[in-house]
């Protein structure tokens, strides 16, 4: 990695104060879903996607479980690190792009959890292609029927907030399910441009399969509010839970290279 992009530079600034965002307030109840869906054993070995300041990863790890957390922010990893410390637990951490990792393990499941990566668009990142790479990624790091859970941004609430004056403004394109914002990373930095991507259910049934990961439960998923629930249509996250099946297509590989510079 380069030059940085606007989410890394924008993470960057925002990992001092991220962990006082009210969603990050539930990381226990949160952790004990996950593991309830992902069903594993102490000691088995656990992927963090995006995992930020580690607030999922190092929870896991006071747990008794085995976890790499992957990030494309250094602040975030920093924070990450000084909190694996303080609870002294160990977690590996690994700062990299989603749409372009390679690990050398495989795991026994994968969390990707509150936008840490899947569909935070760059100013020239594909939105088909980007969250297709990461999926991928994701898929060639897990062992055979191992899970993954993800929550990823609803479609539904974007189309039911945005007014065609957003569309003709430039703030949403309903063809992409793109919102583009300038968003200060905390109190008395300047605005950063940003591109959000929002996704249908049926879209990401497609997506995970692509990527060789079978749809098992597909929920309302908004952080502090999960929940085996039918999906509201005016939250903001949806969950997935998916099984490897089998490993990505060569046309998938093909479209998700897409996503890369």
């Amino acid at each position: 990695m380069t030059e940085k992009t606007a989410w890394e530079t924008f993470f960057d600034a925002h990992a001092p104060v991220y962990d006082e965002n009210v969603f990050t307030k539930n990381t226990v109840k949160e952790v004990d879903f996950l593991l309830e869906e992902l069903g594993l054993a102490t000691g088995d070995t656990v992927l963090d996607v995006g995992c930020g300041t580690g607030r999922h990863s190092v929870e896991l790890a006071k747990r008794g479980y085995v976890v790499t957390g992957l990030d494309l922010s250094s602040e975030m990893l920093a924070k990450a690190s000084a909190a694996a410390k303080a609870a002294a637990v160990h977690v590996q951490l690994i700062r990299s792009d989603a749409t372009s990792f390679s690990l050398p393990e495989k795991y026994d499941a994968a969390i990707c959890l509150c936008e840490g990566s899947f569909g935070l668009l760059s100013q020239t990142d594909d939105p088909v292609a980007q969250p297709l790479s990461i999926l991928c990624n994701i898929s060639r790091s897990l062992k055979p029927q191992a899970k993954v859970m993800a929550t990823v941004l609803s479609a539904a609430r974007m189309l039911r907030t945005h007014s065609n004056e957003d569309v003709l403004a430039g703030r949403f394109d309903p063809l992409t399910l793109v919102e583009s914002a300038e968003m200060p990373p905390r109190e008395g930095y300047p605005a950063i441009s940003v591109r959000e991507r929002g996704f249908a259910a049926t879209e990401l049934t497609l997506l995970f399969r692509i990527a060789g990961l079978s749809v098992v439960n597909m929920w309302g998923g908004t952080a502090g509010n999960w929940g085996r629930r039918i999906l509201d249509l005016d939250e903001y996250e949806i969950m997935i839970v998916a099984t490897k099946t089998a490993e990505p297509s060569a046309g998938a590989d093909a479209l998700s290279r897409a996503a890369r510079p």
